[in-house]
């Protein structure tokens, strides 16, 4: 499958519902124990939002660090994670 590229993009998983990875490349190629930490966070999210404050559930999370950050997309009962460089080089 080909994947779009993504500015800054150092590599990507993909999981299913219940946190397996489907498909993984550059930095998180069979990265597991990211794909369980960002899974956990996301339940834990999911688990803690109160409904009444919200009308739906959160469709996009982004985990921020100094030099890169995980950017988590629900869709389909799929996740989908992007780890990308904050600051992009310039070629």
């Amino acid at each position: 499958m080909d994947r779009p590229s993504i500015p800054g993009q150092t590599g990507y998983l993909t999981l299913n519902s219940e946190g397996a990875v489907l498909t993984s490349g550059g930095d998180l190629h069979n990265d597991e124990k990211t794909a369980g930490i960002l899974h956990g966070l996301i339940t834990v999210a999911q688990d803690r939002l109160d409904p009444k404050a919200f009308k739906q559930s959160f469709k996009r999370l982004t985990v921020m660090f100094d030099d890169h950050a995980y950017v988590v997309c629900l869709s389909n009962r799929k996740t989908h994670i992007v780890k990308r460089q904050l600051v992009v080089p310039v070629n």
